[in-house]
């Protein structure tokens, strides 16, 4: 794997053209939505990568083979300051080989520019504010432990929910933001256990994506790989399926 010369101006990661291809909307909705002068990225043999110091995350897109190889400058380059990295498929493998990787995550990151069709139930979600953050955290823990967000996240500009005619919460979400571009990001979609399948979920899921795509033009989501009720639901909304990544973290000894 051949990595190129560090370089520190973000145009250089657009040289390729990668932000325009399939396999590369993180690219386009993440470094590409906030060009930083200082921040550092790495491009060539097609692929591109970027540094998230806050996280010590690199971020990596195109071919597996050249994104590791980036991966694998970054952290030659930046020796204590790479913890995780998030790539295209096989990335893990490939700089398994060189550095132990350790909790590895497959996701599918996904897209639309379109809004849904209206769900039934959508006239149903209403807008919460901090004074349901302790109940949306009770929420959470009973009914999605694994939640990547929770209330009071300085990330999330919107939480929703649903409830029913007891005024009980049975649904909720978020709209968060990729943390090096600020681009929208739905997140910690939950429904209650008892009442999956009533197409809850599916409400939230359709109402937070025409509030982001009317605010920003377009919405983003995280989607775990072997989540197949998530799949179905977000092919039915217009989320595109072209992003297949990995996640892992670089374990220090």
């Amino acid at each position: 794997m051949q990595a190129t010369t560090l370089v520190h101006r973000m145009e250089d990661l657009f040289d390729q053209g990668l932000e325009s291809q399939a396999g590369a909307a993180l690219l386009r909705f993440g470094a590409a939505r906030q060009r930083q002068d200082d921040r550092i990225g790495w491009s060539g043999d097609g692929a591109a990568a970027w540094f998230d110091d806050a996280r010590g995350h690199v971020w990596s897109v195109g071919e597996p083979e050249a994104a590791a190889g980036l991966v694998l400058r970054a952290a030659h380059v930046l020796p204590g300051q790479v913890r995780e990295f998030t790539g295209p498929r096989r990335t893990d493998v490939l700089v398994g080989r060189h550095l132990a990787v350790t909790d590895v995550v497959e996701w599918v990151f996904r897209w639309t520019l379109e809004e849904p069709p209206v769900h039934r139930a959508e006239e149903r979600v209403v807008e919460l504010d901090e004074a349901h953050h302790e109940e949306l955290l009770a929420f959470l823990n009973e009914h999605s432990p694994d939640h990547s967000t929770g209330p009071g996240s300085s990330d999330v500009t919107l939480w929703v929910g649903i409830r029913d005619a007891d005024g009980r919460l049975v649904a909720c979400g978020a709209l968060s933001s990729l943390r090096d571009s600020g681009a929208p990001l739905m997140a910690s979609v939950a429904t209650d256990a008892g009442l999956r399948g009533q197409g809850l979920g599916a409400a939230l899921t359709s109402w937070l994506t025409r509030h982001a795509i009317r605010q920003h033009g377009f919405c983003t989501l995280w989607q775990l790989a072997d989540n197949s009720p998530a799949e179905r639901l977000y092919t039915r909304l217009g989320y595109r399926n072209e992003d297949p990544c990995v996640a892992a973290r670089i374990a220090t000894r």
